[in-house]
């Protein structure tokens, strides 16, 4: 495996077992780069997200919750909207959101040509197929990124009657790469979830897709062990330590039941 230190400009030769790839919207490239015949076919459509930021400290202070509502008709799942109170650099922030809007790069500080150049002979077919059946996905960016600032409050006011448009601003959260692969109805479907694409001998295995948060990030690393760790995962050794951490991993029904029997007692005394 050759590699480039980013912080010393230096290039690097490494030998390994075992390669992931969890670089969010980089993945997709890196993975094209290893050659493995499991990635032919796949694609991305990157996504912008913003969102309205509050600057009001007195509102900020007044909510302290995830609130979710609905996405509308025609909305791709990730557009849920919700309120959000998040730490960003140490201090208490309330974001509204998500707005969508396009852009060609895979990563927030990426190149404009990430887009373009990841369109290769082996996933042409999925990436047009996609454009082609996903027209009221274009058309939904298309009307996000067109928004004014009236309009993203007026979507707010739904959930906020009594704010103001002096207390809110616009911010850039970030890129998601939704994953494109191939189908054989369809010749291409976009995915909204995560993909991990992995080689036949389990050398290598890349975690494609929107980025796992903490509700997801457990099963996909699991799916990784199971994947390309399949005969180690049957030991003793590696079934106590993955027991250790998750008590709860293959557990039976009656586990669970016992479980949640459990956690009502913990409840029931805490109250």
């Amino acid at each position: 495996m050759h590699y480039k230190d980013l912080a010393f400009e230096e290039k690097n030769e490494r030998y390994t077992d075992f390669v992931f790839i969890g670089a969010g919207g980089g993945s997709l490239p890196l993975l094209d780069k290893s050659k493995i015949k499991e990635a032919d076919g796949y694609g991305g459509f990157p996504i912008s997200g913003q969102w309205l930021v509050c600057k009001n400290k007195d509102i900020i202070e007044q909510h302290n919750a995830k609130v979710y509502g609905k996405a509308k008709v025609g909305a791709p799942p990730m557009s849920v909207p919700h309120m959000d109170t998040r730490i960003i650099d140490g201090e208490r922030a309330l974001l509204f959101g998500p707005f969508a809007c396009f852009s060609t790069k895979f990563l927030k500080n990426g190149s404009y040509f990430d887009l373009p150049l990841s369109i290769e002979f082996d996933n042409i077919i999925p990436m047009l197929s996609v454009g082609w059946h996903n027209m009221a996905l274009t058309k939904y960016l298309v009307e996000q990124a067109t928004q004014s600032h009236s309009d993203r409050m007026k979507a707010l006011k739904e959930y906020f009657p009594n704010a103001k448009d002096e207390d809110w601003e616009l911010a850039i959260a970030g890129q998601r790469v939704q994953v494109i692969k191939k189908d054989e109805e369809e010749g291409g479907v976009l995915e909204f979830g995560t993909e991990l694409v992995h080689s036949a001998d389990g050398s290598i295995a890349a975690l494609l897709g929107a980025s796992p948060g903490a509700s997801t990030s457990v099963m996909a690393m699991l799916d990784v062990l199971e994947k390309c760790f399949g005969d180690l995962m049957q030991t003793d050794d590696w079934k106590e330590k993955l027991h250790k951490i998750i008590p709860l991993y293959n557990a039976t029904d009656a586990d669970w039941l016992q479980h949640r029997k459990l956690n009502n007692t913990i409840l029931h005394l805490d109250d």
